[in-house]
């Protein structure tokens, strides 16, 4: 060592060192960035999709700003919120975030190396978690998430960040131009637009309120209310970010009303039990009051589950004393028509599970359902499957292009007994909550599995009939609690249930929280509300007050309580009941309810 080197000199010379060690960090910092969007949730969801229809913002609790995540595991799904990122290959990210709750999750996948996550037990106050990866050679996207877990209640997320170096992902497109209306319908506006150079989708407004995404230059957009002038905007979007509005367009749904349905502007519809009898016994069709406009025979039933050989066995002497004869019988449903009466076979039931898994059996199922239809001189068909009737396979996962054959087969045999009766026929379906509305928050077996495949299966079924359906009245009974629109479960037993379930249907809603994949509305003249007609005919009833209390909501907007709905339907066609026969034998107080209000 020399010793005569001056100290200050030494000095000098490590300071020159560590500064030139300072710049290069802050030269490493600065070509960093956040590369999460909306990280704090000011734009409510804007950039994230969740899972299930799960996610919200709230004010309060928050880490930061003015907003925050809260997400609610419900059934199999564990509330993931996610959103794709743009990244560099073969470069190093810390990802980090803020989270409160029971068993809340925070990691990143698709990084083309070890996909990474870290969690936190218990966070009664606001937890950071934080985590890193390097992206693989050719990774130039990864998803960042976060999730809870299953029945451990809601959870906080906020302020999350990615942060590494930034991509070049240049300018946000060109605002579109040639906006232009299509075919309008009562229920539907077709848009087109000229293409944007460098744009990867376009956003379609409806009101000021971004509606739906599109991948080309044309959308249609369901779900509107007839006679109802809509104005319409488009933006261009890629990674960059999303460009301005275009100049808006106007259109005016048209007043159509569907296909003539024979039925009054109100209808009571009511199940009759022809082929059974129970505790409530049996009427003959002849007894059934004037008021009831549709009635329904239950049931026809298949040979077995999976022949598609449909069925109609009227109720022996041995178990119905006092069944009329088949001449009889079908004197009377002549004579219901005469009167403007619609007399409907309901196919399936509890007990009629029906599988049309080929197209043997489709084809057997129209001609064997045919026949009873010509048999007795009926209107039209009531489908009531359930239980394991569909179920949707794995691998479908959209609802507007069903793959499962029990599906796709029902969708075949319904459109050609329609097209075989013509315009006159009558086409009703009596699903279950769970097979349309629990679709907004789960569909199938949904993305990650070990979901019931029978979820939202009826939805496909409606979708595709949507033009040829005369009515659909969900059986809003024997249900589990369903999440509304207003991301809140509702239970059987009053007036809000059967408002939110109806709203949905009306409304249309998001299917398994895709907000770019949305069921549309049905008319309101398409929609009856299913209740029970006593406490003996199953769960759910209601008094005749939430009644008339659900109507007022649905046709006045007066009377709704703490649900508020998304429009108002006077034209709202009616109620469905089962059964007549237990109105009947409970001094008919359905019937009278629905007089009473109706008229």
């Amino acid at each position: 060592m020399d010793r005569s080197r001056p100290v200050l000199a030494v000095f000098a010379t490590v300071a020159l060192a560590v500064s030139g060690i300072t710049a290069l960090s802050s030269a490493a910092r600065a070509a960093d960035a956040d590369l999460a969007k909306n990280g704090g949730f000011e734009s409510g969801l804007d950039s994230w999709s969740c899972t299930a229809s799960s996610g919200t913002t709230v004010k309060s609790p928050v880490h930061g700003g003015s907003s925050a995540l809260q997400a609610t595991p419900a059934g199999n799904d564990y509330a993931q919120c996610a959103q794709t990122v743009t990244v560099k290959p073969d470069s190093q990210y810390s990802l980090a975030g803020y989270v409160r709750g029971s068993y809340v999750y925070l990691g990143a996948s698709g990084t083309g190396t070890t996909d990474v996550s870290t969690w936190t037990q218990s966070a009664p106050d606001w937890q950071r978690l934080t985590t890193s990866f390097r992206t693989g050679p050719s990774t130039t996207k990864v998803t960042i998430y976060t999730h809870g877990w299953y029945a451990t209640g809601a959870y906080y997320a906020d302020d999350i960040s990615l942060t590494g170096p930034a991509v070049d992902v240049g300018q946000p497109p060109t605002t579109p131009t040639g906006l232009a209306v299509g075919t309008v319908t009562s229920s539907s506006v077709a848009l087109s637009w000229s293409a944007v150079t460098g744009a990867t989708s376009y956003a379609i407004y409806r009101d000021g309120v971004k509606a739906q995404t599109a991948s080309g230059t044309s959308a249609t957009v369901s779900g509107l209310s007839s006679a109802t002038a809509y104005s319409f905007q488009v933006t261009a979007v890629n990674d960059a970010g999303e460009s301005a509005k275009s100049t808006a367009v106007t259109a005016t749904t048209s007043t159509g009303s569907g296909p003539t349905s024979g039925l009054p502007t109100h209808a009571l519809v009511g199940y009759l039990h022809a082929s059974f009898a129970n505790g409530s016994g049996y009427t003959r069709l002849s007894d059934v009051p004037d008021s009831w406009d549709v009635i329904d025979l239950a049931f026809g039933e298949p040979t077995s589950a999976t022949s598609g050989d449909i069925r109609f066995n009227r109720c022996p002497v041995s178990e119905c004393s006092n069944v009329e004869s088949d001449a009889d019988f079908k004197a009377a449903i002549k004579a219901k028509q005469a009167a403007g009466k619609k007399v409907l076979i309901s196919i399936g039931g509890a007990n009629g599970q029906v599988q049309l898994t080929t197209t043997a059996a489709r084809d057997t199922f129209v001609s064997s359902v045919s026949n009873i239809i010509d048999t007795y001189g009926l209107d039209g068909l009531d489908i009531d499957f359930e239980g394991h009737s569909l179920s949707l396979d794995a691998s479908d996962t959209n609802f507007k292009s069903p793959t499962t054959p029990v599906v796709v087969n029902l969708i075949s045999a319904l459109k050609t007994l329609k097209a075989k009766y013509g315009a006159k026929f009558v086409l009703s379906m009596a699903p279950e909550t769970f097979f349309v509305q629990m679709g907004y928050q789960f569909y199938g077996t949904g993305k990650f599995g070990g979901q019931d495949p029978r979820c939202g299966a009826y939805l496909p079924v409606i979708y595709a009939l949507r033009d040829d359906l005369t009515l659909l009245h969900v059986q809003d009974y024997n249900s589990g609690p369903i999440m509304g629109l207003d991301n809140q479960y509702h239970t059987m037993g009053g007036a809000d249930f059967h408002i939110a379930m109806t709203d949905m249907l009306l409304t249309g809603f998001p299917v398994a929280g895709d907000t770019t994949n949305v069921f549309p509305a049905l008319r309101p003249d398409q929609i009856a509300i299913g209740m029970p007609a006593s406490v003996n005919a199953g769960n759910g009833y209601v008094a005749p007050a939430e009644v008339t209390k659900t109507l007022d909501c649905l046709t006045k907007k007066v009377s709704c309580g703490s649900y508020a709905t998304h429009g108002t339907w006077p034209t709202l066609r009616g109620l469905m009941t089962w059964s007549v026969n237990w109105d009947r034998y409970s001094n008919w107080e359905f019937q009278k309810t629905f007089d009473g209000y109706f008229g």
